[in-house]
């Protein structure tokens, strides 16, 4: 009989010279080039064009640069220490906190109702649909997200327009004469929640379109399944779709918490001077006007960082509240 001989190894437990030929044959030209395409290409440019200038930004926040001379002076943290003692900088940061902890929730849930009655909302009895014409609503919906932010910025804002804005019109029309030339940009408690409405107004289509693809990668059976044991529409929501999208709704959450904190668009076209009291003003028309009209690049830089860091925040905190909640143990499963 002829005993089978186990795979060589050298006394210090390596594998022998033909277990490494056999290694290095694995490496073919297409897996060496697979690699190189498809890893180290897109870390390279991930490091040089993302990575870099944040490192960069953050360096001109510790120097007074002007943004227009080639000379700086490094003065550390006396940058930040300026931003924290400027109360239009902080009422800035705030406002940029009512946007995200109100944009992302508002249109979330109106684009997964939206998204639910067009793909499961449907008719009780046969085959799960939405509802009659679903898909008029799905193009519908959609349309204002083709329209460039600026260009729906400046449509708005001329529908708020206190003397010849449509919005006025309509609601003096019915009766509603307290509305006689509303100034709804002009007014410090309306002027954030215009703007708000703009926004969910412009994006919304978009967000639905999102859900509406996950939903429609649920199987049709669990929804039947959730129909014979009598769940309704709202019960069929929470406990099937929601969950069952969980990963889209996390996405599109954060995203929109990212633009959010930005919203330097619909902010320019509505209220180009941060509204009345600075009650529309963000971060980044604070970041914009800095620089380029004052020629403040060292402070700008700490207002991106400041900026940067809040939207890491915010994201990290998606992230862990949905760990907390089980998210990761829907996906194992």
């Amino acid at each position: 009989m002829t005993a089978v001989v186990p795979p060589s190894t050298t006394p210090g437990g390596g594998r022998t010279t033909a277990a490494r030929r056999w290694s290095r044959r694995d490496l073919t030209f297409d897996k060496i080039s697979f690699l190189i395409v498809f890893l180290v290409v897109p870390v390279v440019g991930y490091v040089i064009f993302v990575v870099s200038p944040f490192i960069q930004a953050f360096y001109y926040s510790l120097t007074d640069w002007s943004g227009f001379t080639a000379g700086m002076n490094f003065i550390g943290l006396s940058n930040y220490g300026k931003l924290f003692a400027d109360n239009i900088f902080m009422r800035a940061v705030g406002n940029s906190i009512v946007l995200v902890l109100v944009l992302p929730i508002v249109t979330v849930v109106l684009s997964l109702i939206l998204a639910s009655l067009v793909t499961v909302g449907g008719p009780s009895n046969g085959p799960i649909r939405g509802l009659r014409n679903s898909s008029v609503y799905r193009v519908i919906s959609f349309f204002p997200y083709v329209i460039p932010a600026i260009v729906i910025g400046l449509i708005w804002s001329q529908v708020y327009d206190p003397s010849h804005g449509i919005l006025n019109g309509l609601l003096t029309g019915i009766g509603l004469d307290q509305f006689q030339s509303f100034a709804w940009l002009g007014e410090q408690r309306t002027a954030m929640i215009a703007t708000m409405f703009v926004i969910v107004w412009g994006l919304v289509g978009f967000y639905m379109v999102l859900f509406v693809a996950a939903i429609k990668g649920i199987p049709a059976e669990i929804f039947e399944a959730a129909r014979i044991d009598g769940a309704g529409r709202f019960r069929t929501a929470v406990t099937i779709t929601v969950p069952m999208i969980r990963d889209n709704i996390q996405t599109a959450y954060i995203y929109m918490g990212i633009l959010a904190l930005d919203a330097f668009v619909y902010m320019a076209a509505l209220n180009p001077g941060g509204g009345p009291g600075n009650s529309t003003l963000v971060m980044s028309q604070q970041l914009f006007t800095t620089a380029f009209t004052k020629g403040q690049f060292g402070l700008a830089c700490a207002m991106g960082v400041v900026l940067a860091t809040i939207t890491l925040l915010f994201a990290g905190v998606v992230f862990l509240v949905n760990r907390l909640t089980g998210g990761n143990n829907d996906v194992a499963e």
